[in-house]
Order: C-alpha cells, then sequence, then structure tokens
C-alpha cells in the first residue's frame, strides 16, 4: 500500500509540474501575432501524418533517418508498456495484462527487440556526435548546452532500456523459481542473454526487479519534465508544427495587408480600407513574428541540416539557419521570464534583432528556401528572417549600400541596373 500511494503520488506530482511548465510554453507561443492556419484541414493532416508520424523528409539521409525511426518507434512502441507499469503501479498488481496470453508474449517480445534497437542506435548516435563529430553538429551556436542536451537525452534512453531488459530478466527468474506475486507471463528472447549475469538468489532478483521497475517509470517520469527545457520538445510539437506549417509555394513572400491597402488607395482612389490599428512592419523582437514562427522556435531539434545545406553557411557567411531558430526560442524563453518576473508590457532593452539575431546573418540569407525544404519537420527559419529585413528596411530604412542601389535603381529605371530603360539594347547594337 505504501508503494501504490507513493507512485500515485510521484505520478500526480509529475504531471502537475509538466502541465505548469508546458502551460508557461504555449503562453509564450501566443505572444505572437495571429496567423490562420485554418485553411485546407485535410492536406494539412496528410502533411502531418507524411512528415510527422512518416519521418518522410528524414530519409534523404537514410542511415540515421532509420536509427531514429528505431528509436522514434521503441519510444511509442515500448511505452505502451509504461500504461501496464502505470496500471500496476496504482493496483498494486504485477503485469496486469498477463491475462492476453499469447499475445502478452508477442508483445513482450517484440518491446524486448525494440527496446535493443533503441539501445543501439542510442549509442550509436553517441558515437556519431562524440566520436565521429560530424560537422553539422557543430557550430558556434552549439554551445555546451546544446551539445550537452543531446547527450543527456541519449544516455538516458540508453539506461532507461537497460533497466528495462534488466527488470524482464530478473522478473523471468523470479518466475521460474515460482516466486509469489511473479506470474508466468512474457517472452524474453533478449533479456534471457542477461539472466545469467543475475544472482540466483529471489531477494536479491526482487531487489532488482522492483529497483529497475521504479528507475524506469521515473526514469520516464523525469524524462517528461525534461522536455519543456529541451530541444526534444520536437516530440510533442512536431506533429502541430507540421499541420500548421506553410502550404503555399515555398520561398513565397507574404503581402503585408497594410502596404497592399496603401498600393490599392494609391491605384483606385474610390477604395477605402477597412480601419486598422497601426502596427510594425516587420519584426524587432519576438512579440512581432506570428504564433507560428514561435512554435517553429520550440519545435527545432538542433539537428542542424538546416545549416548543412545553406549556401550562405557553406561559403563562409556568418549565417546558421539553426542558430535563428535557436536565438528566437532562447529570447521567446527570456521575454516568457519576464512576464513571470515583472509582468506584461516589462522592456528589458533588449531585441531578437541585434541583441540575439546581427544584421550580417539576416542579410547573408539568400531567400533560397534550401533550410525550410531541408528541415524534417517543416520549420521555417526564412519566414523570420524575412520579418527582420522587413523592419530593418521599412520602420528603419536601413539595408546594405548594394540594395538601396538596386532598389533605387528599380524606382528610377524599372530594372537593377543603373542604365535607363532606352539603353537596354545597347549591347546588341554594339555586337
Amino acid at each position: 500500500m505504501i508503494a501504490q500511494i507513493l507512485f500515485i503520488a510521484l505520478f500526480i506530482a509529475a504531471v502537475a509540474l509538466f502541465s505548469y511548465n508546458a502551460k508557461k510554453v504555449i503562453r509564450n507561443i501566443r505572444l505572437g501575432k495571429p496567423a490562420d492556419r485554418s485553411d485546407q484541414p485535410q492536406k494539412r493532416l496528410m502533411t502531418m501524418l507524411k512528415v510527422a508520424f512518416g519521418q518522410t523528409k528524414m530519409f534523404f539521409r537514410p542511415i540515421p533517418a532509420f536509427l531514429h525511426l528505431l528509436v522514434y518507434a521503441g519510444f511509442v512502441i515500448v511505452n505502451i508498456e509504461v500504461l501496464e507499469i502505470m496500471i500496476d503501479g496504482v493496483a498494486g498488481t504485477h503485469r496486469i495484462f498477463h491475462g492476453l496470453g499469447s499475445l502478452y508474449n508477442v508483445l513482450i517480445g517484440a518491446f524486448e527487440f525494440l527496446a535493443l534497437g533503441v539501445w543501439v542506435s542510442c549509442a550509436l548516435f553517441l558515437i556519431r556526435r562524440n566520436v565521429l563529430k560530424l560537422k553539422r553538429f557543430s557550430g558556434v551556436e552549439m554551445t555546451s548546452w546544446p551539445k550537452s542536451d543531446a547527450n543527456y537525452i541519449l544516455i538516458t534512453e540508453i539506461l532507461l532500456m537497460t533497466a528495462f531488459l534488466t527488470m524482464n530478466a530478473a522478473d523471468a527468474k523470479l518466475q521460474a523459481l515460482g516466486y509469489e506475486h511473479y506470474v508466468t507471463a512474457g517472452a524474453f528472447p533478449v533479456s534471457q542473454f542477461l539472466q545469467n549475469l543475475l544472482p540466483d538468489s529471489a531477494s536479491s532478483l526482487v531487489a532488482i526487479e522492483r529497483g529497475c521497475w521504479w528507475f524506469h517509470i521515473i526514469g520516464i517520469l523525469a524524462f517528461l519534465n525534461y522536455l519543456p527545457y529541451s530541444k526534444h520538445f520536437h516530440i510533442l510539437f512536431a506533429f502541430p508544427n507540421t499541420y500548421f506549417s506553410n502550404l503555399e509555394p515555398k520561398g513565397e513572400f507574404s503581402n503585408m495587408q497594410s502596404v497592399t491597402n496603401e498600393v490599392k488607395a494609391m491605384l483606385d482612389p474610390s477604395f477605402t480600407p477597412e480601419p486598422a490599428e497601426p502596427g510594425r512592419f516587420g519584426a524587432k523582437d519576438v512579440n512581432d513574428l506570428s504564433w507560428v514562427n514561435l512554435m517553429n522556435a520550440y519545435t527545432c531539434t538542433e539537428c542542424g541540416r538546416c545549416t548543412s545545406v545553406c549556401p550562405a553557411n557553406i561559403t563562409g557567411k556568418l549565417l546558421s539557419p539553426r542558430k535563428i531558430m535557436m536565438d528566437t526560442r532562447d529570447r521567446l524563453t527570456e521575454v516568457g521570464k519576464n512576464i513571470d518576473k515583472s509582468g506584461n508590457g516589462f522592456d528589458d532593452g533588449k531585441s531578437l534583432l541585434d541583441t540575439y539575431i546581427s544584421r550580417e546573418e539576416i542579410w547573408a540569407c539568400t531567400s533560397c528556401n534550401a533550410c525550410t525544404n531541408a528541415c524534417p519537420i517543416n520549420i521555417d527559419p526564412l519566414a523570420i528572417i524575412t520579418e527582420l529585413r522587413r523592419y530593418a528596411v521599412m520602420e528603419e530604412s536601413q539595408s546594405p549600400a548594394s540594395l538601396n542601389a538596386m532598389m533605387g535603381n528599380i524606382e528610377n529605371n524599372g530594372a537593377p541596373w543603373k542604365y535607363s530603360p532606352a539603353d537596354r539594347l545597347n549591347w546588341a547594337k554594339e555586337n
């Protein structure tokens, strides 16, 4: 009974703490401007199923995609057993689903193979990051915490799978001994190889089995509450992020309604736009971005696929699309903390542009959209870069000299070049 009360109290506390932190994240996302992503629900659903659930964009890199698929499947399917653990913890039972008979044996056997797959995949991921040191896992934005964050989760997954298999091995030996409370149930195709490593004493086996059982469930609840502080929030946000992703042609810039109204009024003096509150052109800080942009920031997995295909980054420019998303998330987190501490409207003198993201970064972007195409969960760094550029140009009238010259030529000559329209065909006459 004491164990049951302890389990229930631990479970309620873990869920309550996660809910508290998740509400803060959702509050932060809602600081963004409105964006209507309710159109084409069927297409959005198919995009979510294909990209988030099916992980189709991962397979442009087949080896890590296969390993990630094993971790993903293991995380989803092995955790079905968590349901049994929860019921056992509340009711004080042991393997309550054993009544499923042969189906239960198949399930436990499948769980063990998946657990082994997760263990091997996480070990290989650790080697890729820390021994092979793949280039896309490095960068100025990949400071000690982002690197440690990934390692913490991989090590935790290995420990959880080890505890799961060890628990099953001890359970199987206790079943063979006919020890009370341990019903004969389950197939153990992987953990059977661990049984010879365990002691033969029933009391020692019970201690190992119970210890691994508690470690497994406490580890899962701790992982749940680690998510809001980690890039691994993408486990939950990948699905809404892909559902609400941009369905328009990739790289197409959106028009600002206020500017559109001005142009319409210039072309048609009888046009009367609907009254609207004055707003900022573009974005200087996170609250000027849309809620979709902010959700993108929380969904970023920091995998570096975007930066690895960015032509600006490849040629040595300062821009890193991954850094754009990480900086946006860091600034949004800081704004949320300011709200918690000082309330809405607090100005800390900082902003996303200049404090976190430099002008050199945003103007290095070629707007090619390679980053968005490469992202496995449809994150759109280009949308944030575009809004920061809009603010610099339309609010501050600040842009690189080369762009100013180009826009002046377009205004005066109708083309990016300094020649007048009458001189455009001179090159043909000269030849």
